[in-house]
């Protein structure tokens, strides 16, 4: 199985070639589609909360495998610049730029296009994607773009595959109840396989969870490996206890204070102590402070856009992570530009 996020501006086409891709499932600020090919599953999410939202652009991209950077064949904008410096600094490494609505452009024009993402990508993670123009109207290119995403999910199921035998963690995007089963989770299971009846835990609530029974795309299994798209029935706990991002694992750290190690984009206003921000774990994010610096191994009180440096902070409630996770720090207030730092931690 692989989860292929698809984002880009809201005029961007990426709501039509979602469709195309998918069948249409569970909406919200993110929609999710899915497609099967024989036995292969691709499970398409679709961060149509963005760019309003900037959490539905990071939640699309950290329940992905594959990114599809829908960019319009009018040319570039400021939301795929902000697409690709969160891709950039969540280290993303399997993706796709999708010129969409080709048939309101011309050959020469997408061409230019093109370079022009290449130009702007050098020096990134994404600087050896490749550039597919497509048309939900007339279909042109559409096929070559489902080749393309079938080849990047074989490596995809390479790369899970490696992680099955890791501790359990599936990440939790949607729950409800539902009359006479009880609180059903959706999510992906991250690492690790996990079986019905294994006796897990709620985090960072750490409140005990069973899973009474699995589905993915409808079909009831008995066990689901790593990068698999569940429903889960949970025995134990009730939907209200669950916020997006929830971690359901054998064991996360948990913690409102935070030494992560930062690199700042170069767009970025700069990064100082004092500094209320916003901070980005896997699918949950939270309020938080920069409460001290360290530049070099020596204090400080402002970071420079572009620069590195080691900050200590805190947010207002708990967070579940594990310590291989990747943060990332924004500033909701600032709206030129959002995107400040990717962290991992010291």
């Amino acid at each position: 199985m692989a989860n292929i996020a698809i984002i880009g501006s809201e005029k961007s086409g990426r709501t039509s070639l979602a469709g195309k891709l998918g069948k249409k499932g569970t909406e919200s600020d993110i929609t999710l589609y899915n497609l099967v090919k024989g036995d292969r599953i691709y499970a398409f999410v679709e961060a149509n909360g963005y760019p309003d939202s900037l959490k539905s652009l990071i939640n699309a991209i950290n329940l992905s495998d594959i990114v599809l950077v829908c960019v319009p064949s009018s040319g570039l904008n400021a939301q795929v610049g902000e697409c690709i410096i969160a891709l950039d600094l969540l280290a993303n490494k399997r993706g796709l730029f999708v010129i969409t609505m080709s048939d309101k452009s011309n050959p020469t024009a997408i061409s230019e296009l093109t370079e022009k993402i290449k130009a702007i990508t050098k020096g990134t993670n994404l600087e050896k994607w490749e550039s597919i123009s497509v048309s939900t109207i007339t279909f042109e290119g559409l096929e070559n773009l489902k080749e393309k995403i079938f080849s990047l999910g074989e490596e995809v199921r390479v790369a899970n595959a490696s992680k099955n035998d890791l501790p359990q963690r599936v990440m939790a995007d949607h729950f409800f109840n539902v009359t006479g089963i009880g609180c059903v989770v959706l999510g992906v299971v991250a690492q690790g396989t996990i079986r019905e009846h294994d006796k897990l835990t709620l985090f960072p609530t750490s409140r005990p969870a069973e899973i009474r029974s699995i589905q993915s795309n409808d079909v009831d299994m008995k066990s689901a490996p790593a990068g698999t798209r569940v429903g889960l029935a949970l025995k134990g706990v009730q939907s209200k206890e669950f916020d997006r991002g929830y971690m359901i694992s054998q064991k996360e750290e948990v913690s409102s204070k935070f030494n992560l190690k930062c690199k700042l984009t170069k767009f970025t206003p700069g990064l100082g102590v004092g500094d209320t921000i916003h901070l980005f774990a896997g699918l949950q994010s939270m309020p938080g402070t920069i409460v001290s610096m360290a530049i070099g191994g020596k204090d400080a009180t402002q970071a420079q856009p572009g620069s590195d440096c080691t900050v200590v902070l805190t947010t207002q409630k708990d967070i579940a992570f594990s310590k291989n996770d990747r943060f990332l720090i924004a500033q909701l207030n600032n709206p030129k530009q959002r995107l400040v730092a990717g962290c991992e931690v010291v």
